[in-house]
């Protein structure tokens, strides 16, 4: 045998002897790693790969069985470990004659975390919750650990999930900053009071809608999403040979060639004559303005005036938040752009472009849907220079609109994109659900609001789709009812948002549920409340009662039933004890009253012991009452400490959304 083909006989062996090695170590999912949390008095699943036919063993700190399973044929193994009451740290040891050892184990309760953006906002970054570098530099409980769900879709169930900073890691002001800060506040309020450890598995993903959350089977019994179902389900078979990243990029070429702003591929809007343009006070959702129902490009533009004395170095333009995209001019030259509608925007300004006397600043905003506009705070609108010297920039801007997307070809479908039947619940949900869970919170439902009606059967069906694929009977679920958004409404109107919150009330039939209602701390101009914190605090309050066992209250005053009286209704409510209260000691707002006729007039309204009465000069015989039906409602009924009432009404009259699929 020549020496050659000895070397490859035994390069050959070496590489099958080391594939061996590969195979018969011990594989476990994202969810298993260093710092875990297991859940308490349960008995808790541990699964894996392994080479087939192996015997695996698992041996625990805290007690002293021994526990095995043989790998099958596919190398899938399973074991169940009894779990003691709450504690730790421990360590896990799992051997198919190699070891692998999980340390630094807890054992708790878990939480499942989801949802769309507002579950998702953290701490840090795009989020900038109120007190963020304060919150984040004080968040330091090492008892409490953290799971970050990366974002992926898939058209199947798959069994692994992806996750960020290798697995569980302790909550510090390293891991917690671009983590969930509603999960992270109803965690550390759940753990102050109860001391329990607590894992949180977050896995949320912005904009999404709650279908994409829901499994097939479930949805395959809903008439308004089988077909949907059926198409995803073949999309894998026969994938489009071109990508949707180049659909989109061909489309958004598109819609540049249609700007009216540009002309020849030249911004002939940079510098705009304004004769013809309208004006639009900014900063402000464009929807919320003179452009109701618009997704497409607006052009917006303002005049400044530098003084002689003004420094020009190192200048600064803030332009805040921008839904969704940017292109920012000045002088007609461009000095910045971004893309997405919750990053800030601060362009450095070169001291050669600016001028003493006026300059112009142009934007040309993008928005492929949804809100859409300079829409941040007034104050985050300015140019500054190096001395902080500061011009304004709030206030009146002129704007055109450079194309409505209405009437070119629509967006592409995004074929592998989250807002799709089933796809997260696919990737995101599935993975998890033999891991053993306390309950769920969950933070949803912009992204449905349009679609109200069609949520009464939706969300339920969604929870308990998510019950019976863990296994755990009604485990508990608890939610967060939409705050308050938008421009306020000068006279009672139709909502679909009001319509929204009415299906979230209406899912509390379902066994163990409860609802944070925060009615009371969104803001007009913001999707995302910056006061997470009392969002998680009134979710654990939920928690802390129900599931707990503490005897505290969680909820506000609830409407129980209506009596017309004459010219009155008199309103009962249930959750009173100490009686009913007015946020800050005003006279009730938020009540409207209409006739026969549905038309709502704004009420007069009084507390008699647990009930309200309601009236109006303008109603001769009152049929119906509604309470901060609208969406963002002027509304200050609340309990005796503090929490809100939900919004409510008593008729059934057809709604907006009604017959929206």
């Amino acid at each position: 045998m020549s020496i050659s083909k000895l070397k490859s006989i035994l390069l050959i062996a070496l590489f099958l002897f080391s594939s061996l090695l590969v195979q018969s170590k011990i594989l476990l999912p994202s969810v298993f790693s260093d710092n875990m949390v297991l859940q308490q008095k349960t008995n808790a699943a541990i699964w894996g790969k392994a080479t087939a036919g192996k015997a695996v063993k698992i041996t625990v700190s805290w007690n002293k069985i021994n526990y095995g399973a043989i790998a099958d044929a596919s190398g899938n193994w399973k074991i169940k470990v009894a779990t003691p009451g709450y504690g730790g740290p421990y360590s896990i040891t799992i051997s198919d004659g190699e070891l692998l050892v999980l340390n630094n184990v807890l054992i708790g309760d878990v939480w499942i975390c989801s949802g769309q953006s507002n579950m998702e906002m953290p701490l840090a970054g795009w989020g900038k919750i109120l007190n963020s570098e304060k919150e984040i530099a004080e968040a330091k409980y090492p008892n409490i650990r953290l799971l970050q769900a990366d974002h992926i879709t898939s058209n199947f169930p798959i069994n692994d999930a992806k996750v960020a900073n290798g697995g569980w890691q302790e909550c510090s002001p390293k891991y917690v900053a671009e983590f969930s800060s509603t999960a992270y506040f109803f965690a550390r309020e759940v753990y102050e009071k109860t001391k329990i450890p607590i894992g949180l598995i977050h896995t949320s993903w912005g904009g999404t809608i709650a279908e994409a959350w829901t499994s097939a089977e479930s949805l395959k019994k809903m008439t308004d999403f089988s077909a949907a179902v059926d198409k995803i389900q073949k999309l894998a078979k026969n994938s489009s040979t071109v990508s949707y990243e180049e659909k989109l990029q061909n489309w958004v070429k598109m819609t540049a060639e249609k700007d009216s702003g540009y002309q020849a591929g030249e911004t002939k809007w940079a510098l705009p004559e304004t004769t013809n343009w309208k004006s639009m006070t900014l900063p402000t959702l464009w929807e919320d303005a003179a452009l109701k129902n618009l997704d497409g490009i607006v052009w917006f533009t303002k005049k400044i005036n530098i003084p002689e004395n003004w420094k020009t170095n190192g200048a600064k333009l803030n332009l805040g938040t921008i839904d969704d995209n940017d292109i920012t001019f000045v002088n007609g030259v461009k000095v910045g752009e971004t893309v997405g509608y919750n990053v800030g925007r601060t362009y450095t300004i070169p001291a050669n472009l600016l001028k003493t006397g006026e300059n112009t600043i142009t934007v040309r905003v993008f928005d492929s849907g949804g809100g859409g506009g300079i829409y941040g705070d007034a104050k985050d609108l300015s140019l500054t220079n190096n001395t902080a010297e500061k011009i304004s920039l709030a206030g009146d801007w002129k704007y055109k609109v450079g194309v409505d997307f209405k009437n070119i070809e629509a967006k592409p479908y995004e074929e592998n994109g989250p807002n799709r039947p089933t796809v997260l619940y696919n990737a995101m949900i599935h993975p998890y659900l033999q891991f053993s869970i306390k309950g769920a919170i969950w933070y949803q439902g912009e992204s449905n609001a349009d679609r109200a009606y069609q949520y009464r059967e939706l969300f339920p069906t969604m929870i308990k789709d998510w019950r019976q694929k863990w296994g755990q009977g009604d485990f508990p679920f608890y939610f967060v009812q939409l705050a308050n958004f938008m421009q306020v409404d000068n006279t009672p109107v139709e909502s679909a948002w009001a319509e929204l919150r009415e299906a979230q009330q209406k899912t509390l039939i379902l066994p163990n549920t409860g609802m944070a209602t925060i009615i009371d701390i969104g803001e007009a101009k913001d999707i995302h409340p910056k006061n997470k914190q009392e969002v998680g605090r009134r979710l654990a309050l939920i928690a802390l009662a129900k599931t707990y066992g503490q005897k505290i209250n969680y909820s506000g005053p609830v409407y129980q039933s209506s009596k017309v009286e004459g010219k009155q209704i008199r309103l009962t409510f249930s959750n009173t004890e100490n009686g009913l209260k007015v946020a800050n000691g005003a006279i009730l707002t938020g009540f409207a009253i209409a006739g026969a006729d549905k038309k709502f007039y704004w009420a007069k309204a009084s507390i008699q012991g647990n009930q309200i009465i309601v009236s109006s000069d303008q109603v001769a015989n009152p049929v119906a009452v509604r309470y901060a039906w609208g969406n963002n409602p002027v509304c200050n009924l609340i309990s005796n400490d503090g929490l809100p009432a939900s919004p409510f009404r008593t008729d059934t009259w057809q709604g907006l959304t009604f017959a929206k699929k």
